[in-house]
C-alpha cells in the first residue's frame, strides 16, 4: 500500500475521510467531506461511515499518521455551511463531525449526510479544533473559555475561564489514580490543566509569552512552544518544569513527540529536532526565509511539514536532510497527515 500526504490551506484531516474549505464563492464558511467511494453517497440518510479522528492531530503526541487508505478519486458526498470562516479543523467520533466556525458556534454533524445534529453559542469565534473523549467535546473559544459540552445532545456541562484567547486544540492526560484531565494553552502565557468531569483547575504553568499550539503528551509529560521562543518540558502529575530548551524564535505551531524528540518549526524560518533527554538540538532545517506554522507529520523515517514558502517539505528523520518539496497556489500553515504504510 502506498502512503499518501493529506494537505491543505486550512484542512481538516480524518483517517480516509477529509474535510476542507469551500472556494472564495462559497464564502469559506462551508465544511465539506471527501469519502472513498465509487459513487456519490446521497445527502440523506447516507450510509454510516465509520471513521475516527477524536482530536488535532490524531493522538495525543500529535504526530499526524492516520489508518486506513486514501482513494485514487476521493469524491465529494456533501457539504455544511456555517454562518462564517471554519479555520478550525474538525474531529470525528462516534459517527459525528464536530467542529467550531467564525460564527461563534460550535457544531455537530452527522457524519453520514452532513445534517446538523446540535449547535452551541460561545462568545468569541472559534478557531482550535475540538477534543472528543468519553462522551464529551473540548473546545476552546477566543472568548478566552474552555467549554465541554455533551457529545450526543450539545448539552453545556461546563466551561472553564483562562485570562485571554485559545487558539490550540486541548489534549488528553489519562492515569488510573487521576482520571481524565484536559491540557490548554491561553494566550495569558499558561497552560491550564482542569478536571475532565466538571472543569475544575488542577494546576498552570507560566511561561513568559503567548501559547499558541496544542500542547503534546507523551510519556508522562507534555511539551509546548511558545512565542517566548522557548520548548517547555512539564510533568504531567504536578505542573511543574522539567526542562527548558532556548529555540531560538517564536513557535506558532504545535509540536511533535516521537521517542525522546521533538519536532517543530518556528517563526525565524527554520524547523528542528531536538533530543529531549541531552536538551540540545540534534538538526535544523533551512531553506528560504519564510516562517513554519504547520505542524509536522512524523512517520518512522520522515517528517513533513508545510510552510509558507507555498510548499510541503519532507526530510530525513534522523538528520533533516531534504528528500523533496510539494509546490501548492498558497502558504501552508495548515498541518499534513500522511495515510498508509
Amino acid at each position: 500500500m502506498k502512503r499518501a500526504i493529506l494537505i491543505g490551506t486550512l484542512l481538516g484531516l480524518v483517517a480516509a475521510a477529509i474535510f476542507y474549505r469551500l472556494p472564495p464563492s462559497r464564502k469559506d464558511s462551508a465544511v465539506g467531506l471527501i469519502f472513498p467511494s465509487a459513487t456519490a453517497a446521497p445527502a440523506a440518510p447516507g450510509p454510516k461511515v465509520q471513521a475516527s479522528w477524536p482530536m488535532f492531530r490524531g493522538g495525543p503526541s500529535l504526530t499526524g499518521i492516520a489508518a486506513g487508505r486514501l482513494p485514487a478519486k476521493p469524491e465529494l458526498l456533501w457539504s455544511f455551511a456555517s454562518g462564517g470562516p471554519v479555520r478550525a479543523s474538525a474531529i470525528i467520533a462516534e459517527n459525528r463531525v464536530y467542529f467550531g466556525s467564525a460564527d461563534s458556534k460550535f457544531y455537530a454533524l452527522d457524519l453520514s449526510s452532513g445534517r446538523k445534529v446540535w449547535e452551541q453559542k460561545t462568545e468569541g469565534p472559534i478557531e482550535a479544533p475540538a477534543l472528543f473523549a468519553e462522551g464529551r467535546v473540548f473546545v476552546g473559544s477566543t472568548d478566552g473559555r474552555l467549554y465541554a459540552f455533551a457529545s450526543d445532545s450539545g448539552k453545556p456541562l461546563w466551561k472553564y475561564e483562562t485570562g485571554d484567547k485559545i487558539l490550540g486544540a486541548p489534549n488528553l492526560i489519562t492515569s488510573a489514580t487521576n482520571g481524565s484531565q484536559i491540557l490548554i494553552g491561553s494566550y495569558d502565557n499558561k497552560l491550564h490543566c482542569v478536571e475532565a468531569s466538571n472543569g475544575k483547575p488542577v494546576w498552570t504553568y507560566e511561561t513568559g509569552n503567548y501559547i499558541n499550539g496544542s500542547p503534546a503528551v507523551f510519556e508522562g509529560k507534555t511539551v509546548f512552544g511558545g512565542c517566548d521562543a522557548i520548548l517547555h518540558v512539564v510533568s504531567l502529575v504536578d505542573g511543574k518544569k522539567l526542562k527548558e530548551v532556548e529555540a531560538g524564535a517564536y513557535i506558532a505551531a504545535s509540536v511533535a513527540l516521537a521517542g525522546d524528540r521533538a519536532y517543530f518549526g518556528h517563526y525565524e524560518n527554520e524547523f528542528l529536532c531536538i533530543d529531549l533527554k541531552q536538551e540540545k538540538v540534534l538538526w535544523r532545517y533551512k531553506d528560504r526565509a519564510f516562517a513554519y506554522f504547520s505542524s509536522a507529520a512524523v512517520t518512522s523515517d520522515r517528517v513533513i511539514f508545510g510552510g509558507r514558502d507555498k510548499r510541503l517539505h519532507c526530510v530525513n528523520r534522523e538528520d533533516g536532510k531534504p528528500i523533496w518539496t510539494f509546490a501548492t497556489r498558497g502558504k501552508v500553515d495548515s498541518s499534513p497527515v500522511v495515510v498508509g504504510d
